[in-house]
This record gives structure tokens, sequence and C-alpha cells, in this order.
């Protein structure tokens, strides 16, 4: 599995834009390339999209984690130039289209033989959980449900390897416990307290990362 941000409130390769949001393309086995929320600005998705190789066009699905503008502001962008894309989409969302292929969210669903969504936490949000080689790795947006939340759903698929997303204000570092990778993005508040309690598993994130797993 191969995990690069592109959109991020920080950046990491020169050249990319940052702004405050989330976006995360997403390479798993067997699975069409998967988008994981689109930022806030469309424009700015989109340049670092091109900045990174990669073509709107050739994204198989679209999964949202939640409505906020900053994980999609850039969806728009991103459907002009892709037509066919499966688009996830929490239940809570009003999505409106007859010629999209739009799946509304509530409970867990098989995305592929390898990506699961945890569905939608507490009516907010729902979460990615991969399979890999290593274990489950869990993608979250803002992990508006809570990240225990969001681990316990991930961990009926297996044992969770790591966790990347946006962590909001969590604070029960307790439940990061045995994870083998760690990497806040976004709006995660209390970054500093979790690099000092995981030094060895935090990854530091921004757009232009990449993780192969």
């Amino acid at each position: 599995m191969k995990i690069t941000i592109v959109y991020d409130n920080c950046v990491v390769k020169a050249g990319l834009r940052k702004g405050w949001g989330f976006s995360a393309l997403i390479e798993a086995e067997d699975t069409p390339l998967i988008l994981f929320d689109t930022g806030n600005d469309g424009a700015a998705l989109l340049d670092n999209m091109e900045q990174l190789g990669i073509d709107p066009a050739d994204i198989g699905t679209i999964v949202i984690s939640h409505g906020h503008s900053d994980h999609t502001g850039g969806l728009a962008d991103v459907l002009a130039m892709n037509g066919h894309a499966r688009i996830y989409l929490p239940a809570s969302i009003s999505f409106r289209s007859t010629d999209r292929d739009v799946v509304a969210v509530s409970r867990p669903v098989n995305i592929s033989d390898t990506v699961m969504s945890t569905g939608e936490l507490k009516h907010t949000e729902q979460s990615l959980a991969i399979k890999t080689g290593k274990g489950i790795v869990v993608v979250t947006g803002c992990s508006h449900p809570g990240v225990g939340e969001i681990l316990d759903a991930a961990s009926r698929y297996g044992e969770v390897y790591g966790i990347i997303g946006g962590f909001h204000g969590f604070r029960d570092f307790y439940r990061l416990d045995g994870l083998s990778l760690i990497c806040p993005c976004h709006c995660t508040q209390h970054t500093d307290e979790i690099k000092a309690m995981f030094p060895e598993q935090y990854v530091p994130c921004g757009a232009g990362l990449t993780l192969e797993i």
C-alpha cells in the first residue's frame, strides 16, 4: 500500500501549496486509485496533483470523510476532470446527481477486498481501514467521532498497524500504544505531545509525504 498526502496544512516537498484541509491518494492492492478527501481549495489541490504526477482522470474512487468544506472544497474541480469515479459519501451528506455513481455510506462497507469504510461513525464521519502485509492502516479525515472509536471500528478487520490523518483535539494518547506508525495531519491539536510520547512511531505529515507500507 502506498499513500501520498496531496493536501495538508503543511508541505514537505518544495513547490507544493499548503492550505487548511486534507487530501490523500491511496494506492492499495487490487483497488482502483482512491482519492480520500479533496482539501479546501480546488485550484491548490489540482496544482499539487499535477506537481506530484497524479492525473485526476486516473482516480477510480473518491471517498469523502465528512461534509466540512476543508475536506470537500476540491470535489467539484476533481469531478470536472473525472467522469467515472465511484464516490463514497457519508449518508448525512446531501449530494444529488443523476450521472454519478454515488454510494451513501452509513454502515461499514467494503470498497475493495483490501479497503473498507468504517461506516459513518456517530453520524458524522467515515474513515478507511486498509489491509496491508503489516496490518490494518487507518486513514482519517478529522476524527470527529474520536480516534479511539475509529481504531475500534478498524480493528474489526485485523490488528491495526498505524493511523494517518487528522486527529482533531484527541488527547487519549494511550489509545496509540502498540501502533507502529502514527502520522497526525491537518487539524491535530496535540502533535508535539504525540511526537514526544511516540518518537519512533511518529511521522511528520505534509503535502508531498509518501509512505509505502
